[in-house]
């Protein structure tokens, strides 16, 4: 603390450094508005929260979102549950939805792949009150709760290709078995711990990408803040696999397919999706 205390001391920045602190500090006590809470007036998509059984190897998971999208909004809000075997987990794949106009910034979610071409993605989300909209500075400020939204493959991609109009791009991740199943557990049981004990989301400490980092067991990252990159690093250490990082960035981009299947069931997308993917991940 010491040299940390000199060194501001000592800096020709240190009164630009010293108002932005003030700024930081003037903004959390503005935004603060005491222990995370679970009964607002939830944004509707994030409304209801997940409830996780578990009971030795198998679990289950409701309500898992199945909303369904036109470019114009949500067609259909509904919902149902999933139940699985953790050891049945055969892969994971890391999704990237890049912010419009931005190189560094990107929302990242995983889908989880089971027997008969079944899939169970998961989104961390800021936690909005209907009405609110997400800005990265509130996120500072404990301004949101954090979500954790399980759905199928279909509400999680066409929510993103055709309702927001997105850029979509999912890498196979080239991980063990075991650390697979380790990442879908702590998932689980990071679900089922905000059941009952609501956390905030924080833009740089708790947002989708680093929740989901710590959940896999990977040190802090620069990546996991500046989310835009985070497949950029995955690359570099080895979990997205390919010869290059454009030659797999070029293979993961699936916006036009799924824009192209939107009206598919949601057990046809799961199939089609998956048959996709594995073509495109074959040299």
């Amino acid at each position: 603390m010491k040299h940390i205390a000199a060194w501001f001391g000592a800096h020709p920045l240190r009164p630009a450094l010293a108002a932005l602190a003030a700024i930081l500090m003037l903004g959390a006590a503005a935004k603060y508005s005491g222990p995370p809470r679970a009964d607002r007036d939830w944004y509707p998509y994030l409304a209801r929260t997940a409830d996780v059984t578990s009971d030795g190897d198998r679990f289950s998971v409701s309500p898992v979102s199945d909303w369904t999208y036109t470019p114009d909004g949500p067609v259909a809000e509904t919902y149902g549950s999933a139940e699985h075997r953790i050891e049945d987990l055969r892969e994971v794949w890391f999704l990237l939805e890049p912010q419009p106009g931005s190189q560094l910034a990107a929302h990242t979610l995983l889908l989880f792949e089971f027997p008969n071409d079944r899939i169970l993605g998961v989104t961390i989300e800021a936690r909005r009150e209907r009405d609110e909209e997400y800005s990265a500075v509130n996120g500072l400020f404990n301004a949101f709760e954090l979500s954790y939204v399980w759905a199928r493959s279909r509400d999680l991609l066409t929510r993103r290709a055709v309702m927001l109009g997105h850029d979509v791009f999912i890498y196979p991740v080239a991980i063990t078995d075991e650390q697979k199943r380790t990442l879908l557990r702590n998932l689980l049981e990071r679900t089922e711990f905000l059941e009952t004990r609501p956390r905030y989301y924080n833009t740089i400490l708790s947002n989708c990408t680093n929740e989901l980092a710590k959940a896999a067991g990977f040190h802090w990252a620069p990546a996991f803040v500046l989310t835009g990159r985070s497949d950029e690093y995955l690359f570099e250490r080895g979990i997205i696999p390919g010869a290059s990082f454009s030659d797999a960035h070029a293979r993961s981009d699936v916006t036009a397919f799924i824009r192209a299947h939107n009206g598919a069931s949601a057990e046809e997308f799961d199939a089609l999706i998956l048959s996709e993917l594995r073509r495109r991940r074959t040299p």
